[in-house]
């Protein structure tokens, strides 16, 4: 009779980060499947662009809350998602709207409209990130980065 040898468990490794050539974009997909999924939170690598999304999506109320974890040379922030009453996530639908293939821009007097004011446009501003909201009240123009609703 053959006796199965038990080998010792192996430590969990980190999974290899390969090159992302639109970070914005993997930051929104690792949102919307995370979301989809029901996920209590997502962790994504953090950079200034991505802080500043993740402050304009807690100002809005579309997450809970957003932290920066230091891993050594890395940061890594972690969303964690709003969830509402009868357990359905907040955010609905989220999508990139200017990538590097094709950068959309918007006048002050064009931002557009998500789903007729239900949802929200994230700009690129020379003011900073923003709501399309809070651009037209600044009366600012910018770079159409993504829309959430």
């Amino acid at each position: 009779m053959a006796t199965a040898v038990k080998t010792p468990a192996k430590a969990p490794r980190k999974a290899a980060m390969g090159v992302v050539s639109d970070p914005i974009a993997d930051m929104l997909t690792r949102i919307r499947n995370a979301s989809g999924a029901r996920h209590p939170e997502v962790r994504v690598p953090a950079s200034r662009l991505k802080l500043e999304i993740a402050r304009v999506l807690k100002d809005e109320g579309y997450v809970a809350g957003y932290e920066v974890e230091a891993d050594g040379a890395t940061q890594t922030m972690r969303i964690i998602f709003k969830i509402r009453p009868d357990r359905t996530r907040v955010i609905e639908g989220i999508k990139r709207i200017s990538r590097p293939g094709l950068r959309v821009y918007a006048r002050k007097t064009e931002i557009p409209r998500v789903l007729g004011g239900l949802g929200i446009v994230i700009l690129s501003t020379s003011e900073g990130v923003m709501s399309g909201r809070q651009a037209n009240r600044q009366g600012l123009g910018g770079e159409v980065l993504a829309y959430v609703w």
